[in-house]
């Protein structure tokens, strides 16, 4: 690699970060690439770090905090059916939701794509298209597609063309090359936009952390989950002070029928809970609740149950014209009408 002698040596302490978004296959022609490139940067002196991200799966948000001290970086995937794949997708979500665009606006990327299948080419694009957009400068990239990665390798004229992608982005970085203005960096000036937080970069360093520490949104859930439970058991002491005036009337217009036993379900409209009547002689008990023991389940409209103890309408009409609706002993629910007498008789 003596060509790579030819170079001006005028770049000290250059750092080149490399962001890997496959799955870390054996036969996995984009790590071959990207172990190629290293090779070539590190004779260039370059300081390389490489990152997997399948193996930062749960900090993903916090990945681009990493640019920090980065010149330029490669972004290199692996298009096994279709698109760039989840990793790298999550990856640039989060640099777009947590990144510091004023770093990634003097970072350069490089995009390595690679296909076993297809989609090569579509692949290079979205990530150049998705570095635009974040306000960053791409670099000419590589793609290709690898049928049999033996013989990719022993291919003498493709490991030199790797090494040249290589030895571009190094001449990119140390001349600072400039590109000309693009489509997509005018549409995040104009139109796209993270939502307005007013986060300085620190803040945002400090929200990313927060949202890949599985601890701390584990504590959020249980905390959402705690208020979700207050709020509900406000609500149910609520629908229980809407029960109780039913109960008060129902005890008010209880008129014993002898000796008889009979036990009512009356599931209201709107309610959570039925309403239990057990009726034992001259004794009734009246509260909102399941109980398996029943004779009848009513089934009733809130306006009805009013209705009926207005005295502007009857148990039985009600039933005859399908008001209510009930299952059990039809014997027993005819009673109820002689059980509470209306408003109007009491």
């Amino acid at each position: 690699m003596g060509h790579i002698k030819n170079y001006v040596k005028g770049v000290q302490d250059m750092k080149i970060k490399i962001y890997y978004g496959g799955r870390g296959l054996l036969d996995d022609p984009t790590l071959y690439v990207i172990t190629r490139m290293e090779n070539v940067l590190r004779e260039l002196r370059v300081d390389v770090e490489r990152f997997n991200i399948y193996e930062h799966k749960n900090e993903i948000a916090t990945l681009p905090q990493t640019f920090k001290d980065a010149d330029g970086i490669i972004l290199a995937i692996t298009v096994e059916w279709l698109g760039i794949g989840g990793y790298m997708q999550q990856f640039l979500d989060a640099c777009w939701l947590y990144g510091d665009k004023n770093k990634i606006a003097t970072t350069y990327m490089q995009p390595i794509v690679m296909s076993t299948t297809y989609g090569e080419r579509e692949g290079e694009m979205t990530l150049c298209n998705a570095w635009e957009i974040l306000g960053g400068s791409p670099c000419p990239g590589l793609c290709g597609y690898v049928d049999d990665l033996a013989m990719f390798k022993m291919n003498e004229d493709y490991n030199l063309i790797i090494e040249k992608k290589a030895e571009s982005l190094y001449r990119t970085i140390s001349q600072k090359v400039k590109n000309l203005p693009t489509s997509n960096q005018a549409v995040k000036q104009t139109v796209l936009r993270t939502q307005s937080l007013s986060l300085t970069p620190q803040e945002s360093e400090q929200l990313s952390k927060y949202v890949s520490d599985d601890t701390y949104v584990k504590k959020q859930k249980e905390d959402i989950e705690e208020l979700a439970s207050m709020y509900k058991d406000l609500l149910g002491h609520r629908e229980e002070k809407n029960i109780e005036p039913y109960k008060n009337d129902l005890l008010a217009r209880f008129r014993p029928q002898g000796s008889l036993k009979v036990a009512y379900s009356f599931i209201i409209e709107g309610f959570k809970k039925p309403l239990y009547v057990g009726i034992s002689g001259a004794n009734i008990e009246v509260y909102y609740g399941e109980n398996e023991s029943v004779d009848v389940v009513i089934k009733i409209r809130q306006e009805m149950f009013d209705d009926i103890l207005a005295g502007r309408l009857t148990f039985q009409r009600a039933f005859m014209t399908g008001s209510i609706t009930a299952k059990g002993n039809f014997k027993i629910l005819r009673l109820l009408d002689e059980i509470f007498l209306s408003e109007q008789l009491v």
